[in-house]
């Protein structure tokens, strides 16, 4: 790729909320590429990630992807681990103080994290660091002129410190502290360029490039990127709220996940969890307006794209079959779970529970009232009713289990 090229892949994704803003940082990529190509030398990229929990989901792996394309182009990547930040918890997405991890937690989470991000990013080429080698050391009076570049009015002028200092609840001042590591983190590093999500706006825009000319350095480039969407398409992508796609699942149910999204969210994902290049996206949605391409088969290959990163493309040949077979041809797939049932008095209710369905059983009841279980394709009416007779039992669209005598 040319450099505009380079800056058009780069910047794809991206999400400022200011056009001003946009057109800086713009600017500023296209001009720090020059400057390392003159130079010889690759752009030092970086995001940082607070393990803060295990269970990853497509939302988490966006900065990863971005990270990725700048790997794709021949620069250095560094990924992060907050070691110090996660015991303090970032603030920028919460309406509420976040709970403080011990260090045990944090190295625990770390792990999990690393592991899943090598299934997007090259392992042979990614820096894997941790904050701590720095925040560690910096003494109080650091801190104290860290902290002389901000005032008490930048802090509750954000949204989230804002409404809980309306609402009466305590801002602590320990979560003020937390730009101040993550624009350290960038000045230790000497970066070129930092990548986060929305979210992330304040702290890398407004303090991270603060800090880093305060101390002397050339300001990091902001790479902002949308937050993914959850399967509804319209909230961010969260396992509290159900409309997530985890990544530690399985190829099929990946897959079908994707091919629930409703059709306005494809541009998203389309731009945020795939390797696709602006043309190739631009090629697909013209197909679209045109006509000429159906969203269905557009979803199509977006699903088998997604799924392809994460299990190889014989898994997702794979699931794309079963996905058809099941939805297309209203089949049940070949193999499932087979639950035998050896007490004919249990109700239904009880065979879902046992069976091991991941549903609650107020969940099960909800979900049979909303005519959501099947046996052999008859619609479950009354979960206190004893089990029928053997059969496939359908909960929801893609849970199938065998149940035999």
């Amino acid at each position: 790729m040319n450099i505009d090229e380079q800056v058009n892949y780069l910047m794809q994704g991206t999400e400022y909320g200011d056009d001003t803003l946009r057109e800086a940082m713009t600017a500023e990529l296209r001009q720090r590429l020059i400057e390392a190509k003159n130079e010889k030398r690759p752009l030092r990229v970086y995001c940082g990630y607070d393990p803060r929990t295990t269970d990853l989901h497509l939302g988490h792996t966006v900065t990863m992807r971005k990270l990725r394309q700048f790997q794709e182009l021949g620069h250095e990547v560094t990924f992060l681990i907050g070691s110090y930040t996660s015991l303090i918890g970032d603030p920028s997405d919460k309406d509420v103080l976040r709970p403080q991890l011990t260090p045990a937690q944090v190295d625990m989470n770390a792990r999990t994290y690393a592991q899943q991000a090598y299934k997007i990013l090259d392992p042979q080429k990614t820096i894997i660091r941790y904050n701590g080698e720095w925040l560690s050391k910096l003494t109080f009076a650091q801190l104290i002129e860290l902290a002389s570049n901000f005032t008490i009015q930048q802090f509750l002028t954000r949204e989230n410190f804002k409404l809980r200092w309306e609402k009466g609840d305590p801002v602590y001042l320990h979560e003020t502290f937390y730009s101040l590591m993550q624009g350290y983190d960038a000045y230790s590093m000497r970066a070129d360029v930092q990548v986060g999500g929305t979210d992330q706006l304040f702290n890398i825009v407004t303090a991270a490039r603060k800090i880093m000319t305060f101390l002397g350095e050339k300001p990091n480039i902001a790479i902002i990127l949308g937050i993914l969407p959850g399967t509804d398409g319209v909230v961010r992508m969260s396992k509290s709220l159900g409309n997530h796609i985890p990544l530690n699942t399985n190829a099929e149910d990946m897959y079908g996940k994707v091919m629930s999204l409703p059709d306005f969210a494809m541009g998203s994902f389309f731009r945020l969890v795939t390797r696709w290049t602006p043309a190739q996206i631009d090629e697909l949605e013209a197909a679209m307006k045109a006509g000429t391409l159906h969203p269905r088969d557009a979803k199509m290959k977006l699903a088998r794209e997604i799924v392809s990163n994460f299990y190889g493309e014989s898994d997702a040949e794979s699931a794309e079959q079963a996905f058809t077979r099941m939805f297309q041809r209203k089949e049940a797939p070949e193999e499932m779970p087979i639950y035998h049932l050896t007490n004919k008095d249990l109700t239904i209710l009880d065979v879902l529970v046992d069976a091991g369905v991941p549903l609650s059983k107020s969940e099960i009841r909800r979900r049979i009232e909303q005519k959501g279980i099947r046996l052999d394709g008859e619609i479950i009416e009354d979960p206190r009713k004893p089990f029928p007779h053997p059969g496939v039992l359908q909960v929801g669209k893609r849970l199938f289990i065998r149940v035999v005598y």
